[in-house]
């Protein structure tokens, strides 16, 4: 485990590092694939209202030091008795001008500020170069994928009277599933296993939290600005319906010192779950892949940040583990760095294996975040000095439940149309070995 890069952090906190960075800050993001230096990009747009800020500094210190000399000279002329009228003019001009230039300063300040916010993460030197997702590198499998041929979980749910997706959109729309019977059983089945798991077992602290979250909140994570056009916005009110459990669960500490002495803090949270998905037109419009209201279990940790990587490793161990006690197969890829999260600067994804497409989908990302959300949400920690420093953060699902239901109908399916349910989840349901129709 290499150390953790700190240049994503100075660039939100202290200016002259990120004067002294720039270069080195600049070409990190281009790892990225972004256009750092293209006119109108918030890095070219952030160095171009530093070089201002600095312009008008300089020029306020000049408006100083002429107006001292003015009120220097209009002194000399009044103990002199002669007349100092001009004099007076011009300490007038100077003030006018000055307070010009402090209000342009003020908003270019903030202007600054904004713009930071637009500005992601930077990767972490392992995490491997790429475009996109076809460079993801693959760490490793679990499990033996079936390669029989399996019905579309929609087929299989609609068959079993467990999946209706008519009377969700009937409802609500696209993107919309109504669950019965068994099919709403195992929902919650799910969601009481994962939790029982990571609590007893893995040894979070489970916690209940509000699903509308404030706009602090939700720039505290990295939602916004970036993803404004992904939220559910609530009418005449600055809430949102939250993305992930994420969102509340890492701003529970927002504005606070932590004890170091507390850390590691682990968290896991089921909450419903909201996204537009604005830019997915067109992407799995059948079924439950990708829906605009989802339930999930969350896992969120809080750490110092030389403990981020490890912490990230044990993280992704305790969401595998629910897959493999479900007995789903799957494999773990590594993501590279033109398809990296925003907020994230190093990930890992599970991919669950689906039979009717012959392929393996994502179920959960575990991503490191470094200090980059800690500092947005002025969450800290005492060092070994006594001064504050954003603490670490980390956070995966564990996991969507509704793939999992996904994974479930389609790995379990049996030829006469019944499902297996998984060995460790029957308890949850009344030990009910089978769906059947």
């Amino acid at each position: 485990m290499g150390a953790l890069m700190t240049s994503s952090e100075v660039i939100m906190i202290d200016r002259r590092e990120f004067r002294k960075s720039f270069d080195d800050i600049q070409a990190q993001l281009s790892r990225r694939g972004m256009g750092t230096i293209e006119a109108g990009s918030p890095w070219s747009r952030a160095q171009t209202l530093d070089i201002r800020q600095r312009e008008l500094k300089t020029e306020l210190e000049t408006l100083l030091a002429e107006r001292n000399r003015v009120s220097k000279l209009i002194g000399q002329k009044k103990s002199k008795g002669e007349d100092a009228s001009e004099e007076l003019k011009a300490m007038q001009a100077v003030a006018r001008q000055s307070k010009t230039l402090d209000a342009e300063a003020r908003q270019a300040e903030e202007a600054f500020a904004s713009i930071l916010l637009e500005i992601p993460n930077l990767p972490h030197e392992s995490t491997p170069d790429g475009n996109g997702e076809d460079d993801n590198v693959e760490l490793h499998c679990w499990g033996d994928p079936r390669q029989d041929e399996v019905p579309p979980h929609w087929e299989i749910g609609v068959e079993l009277g467990i999946l209706d997706f008519e009377a969700g959109a009937t409802l609500s729309g696209s993107r919309f599933t109504v669950l019965r019977g068994m099919g709403s059983r195992m929902e919650r089945a799910l969601m009481q296993f994962m939790l029982d798991m990571h609590v007893d077992k893995h040894a979070y602290e489970e916690v209940w939290v509000p699903a509308i979250v404030n706009r602090k909140t939700m720039t505290g994570t990295g939602q916004l600005p970036k993803f404004a056009d992904d939220l559910y916005k609530l009418e005449d009110e600055d809430a949102f319906l939250i993305p992930t459990a994420e969102v509340p669960v890492t701003n529970l500490y927002q504005d606070a010192i932590l004890d170091a002495g507390a850390l590691p803090i682990r968290h896991c949270a089921y909450t419903p779950c909201f996204r537009r998905e604005a830019g997915s037109a067109g992407k799995d419009v059948r079924g439950m892949i990708r829906q605009h209201q989802f339930d999930k279990v969350e896992l969120v940790q809080f750490v110092r940040p030389e403990h981020a990587l490890a912490a990230l490793e044990e993280l992704t161990k305790h969401a595998e583990a629910v897959l493999q006690a479900l007995e789903l197969p799957y494999r773990v890829v590594e993501l590279c760095t033109g398809d990296l999260g925003f907020s994230a600067q190093k990930t890992y994804d599970l991919e669950v294996w689906l039979p009717s497409q012959k392929t393996y989908r994502e179920i959960s990302s575990c991503s490191s975040f470094g200090q980059f959300q800690g500092r947005r949400a002025g969450v800290r920690y005492r060092d070994e000095h006594g001064k504050p420093q954003p603490v670490a953060t980390l956070n995966g699902s564990a996991l969507a439940i509704g793939r999992c239901l996904v994974a479930i109908l389609e790995n379990g399916w049996q030829a006469d149309g019944s499902v297996k349910i998984p060995k460790a989840l029957r308890a949850y349901v009344g030990d009910v070995a089978v769906i059947s129709k």
